[in-house]
């Protein structure tokens, strides 16, 4: 498979956590996932296994969410992707109690695939963005 095919299932099974059991498929034992947070950069090491239990999580605080691609750009063995997540509150986030109200999450990677798998992605969060709406439901 190319990079490009790749992370379109990665996204359209796993990410959007429709289909975790393809997560071996799409993605290398050994992930380097270096992440943006607070303004640090963070990488760490994440197996097919981790990341699956990574959307649970994810679920389980955002309910049944969409997942929609806005943008998908390849060069080579790298992908861009930017997204837009939106589910509800249904879990504890940063502190915040569940709402039951919209939360939206923008983000964007740039994966790395090497033999057909992802081997190393790079994320980036509007966690100001998530904060703000968390307050502002905390509010309402």
């Amino acid at each position: 498979m190319s990079a490009a095919q790749v992370v379109r299932e990665f996204f359209e099974k796993v990410r959007s956590g429709k289909e975790l059991e393809a997560v071996h498929g799409v993605m290398a034992e050994r992930v380097l996932a270096h992440q943006v947070k607070s303004e640090k950069e963070v990488t760490v090491e994440r197996s097919p296994a981790d990341y699956a239990a990574h959307v649970r999580e994810m679920m389980h605080i955002y309910g049944e969410f969409t997942l929609t691609v806005e943008q998908f750009l390849v060069q080579d063995d790298q992908v861009y992707v930017r997204w837009k997540q939106v589910g509800t509150h249904l879990g504890e986030i940063d502190g915040f109690v569940p709402t039951g109200k919209p939360i939206v999450e923008i983000a964007s990677a740039v994966y790395r695939v090497e033999a057909g798998k992802i081997v190393e992605y790079w994320i980036q969060i509007d966690r100001e963005g998530i904060r703000v709406q968390l307050e502002q439901n905390a509010k309402l």
